[in-house]
């Protein structure tokens, strides 16, 4: 039986977050294999893992269910690290006004973003006024156009304005549109915000108990 080395690698991560996200459906290893745009045999290894863990179960109609989806996104949360696994492009912003910010950010069309750590949580479970603002962006050429549009200033060290290049394109499933703003699932919002300095364990318990609510519902 092929089991995977590690069920929190990056492409290992979009099973899981694919599991978390739907925590409360059932899938077959295809279609979890397909939503989570990896190969049909790598999912087959994670799900193996993830069983042997005790993480995931198969119901009565032989579906794959997530076992206990706060412990799950506890472990992997733990493993995560968002500093380290990111590539940053840190700028200045003279706007004080984060809502004003956003603003600015609504009125951007064309280009693939969302928003993440404590100015994710802002937006979807306000507790923590951030003081920087952080999203992941599609690509690195993205940057210069992304300078131009928010009239950004370039930083040698700090900033307040960080694009964020993912550790894999997999942050950027489930998605979601608050108030106008893309901002990445609740699910990866919290694995970004655990380890995170300045309030980012904080702000993670509020977003856990919002996931709480939505598992229990």
């Amino acid at each position: 039986m092929r089991l995977a080395k590690n069920i929190f690698s990056p492409k290992a991560s979009r099973i899981i977050r694919v599991l978390l996200i739907h925590a409360k459906e059932g899938w077959t290893v295809e279609g979890l294999s397909k939503e989570a745009g990896v190969s049909l045999g790598f999912t087959h290894a994670v799900v193996m893992s993830l069983i042997q863990q005790g993480h995931v179960y198969r119901d009565n109609l032989y579906k794959l269910r997530v076992s206990d989806p706060v412990r799950l996104i506890q472990r992997w949360a733990a493993y995560h690290n968002y500093v380290a696994m990111n590539v940053f492009f840190r700028y200045h912003t003279f706007e004080r006004n984060i809502e004003a910010f956003f603003s600015s950010i609504r009125k951007v069309k064309n280009l693939k973003y969302a928003l993440t750590v404590l100015a994710g949580a802002h937006v979807v479970a306000p507790y923590v006024r951030p003081t920087t603002v952080h999203f992941y962006i599609k690509k690195a050429k993205d940057v210069e156009t992304w300078v131009k549009l928010l009239d950004l200033r370039p930083v040698e060290t700090g900033g307040n304005v960080s694009m964020v290049l993912p550790y894999d394109e997999g942050v950027f499933y489930g998605v979601s549109r608050v108030n106008g703003l893309k901002v990445v699932s609740k699910v990866q919002l919290y694995v970004d915000l655990f380890n995170y300095p300045a309030r980012g364990e904080e702000a993670a318990k509020v977003v856990l108990k919002a996931l709480e609510e939505e598992w229990r519902s």
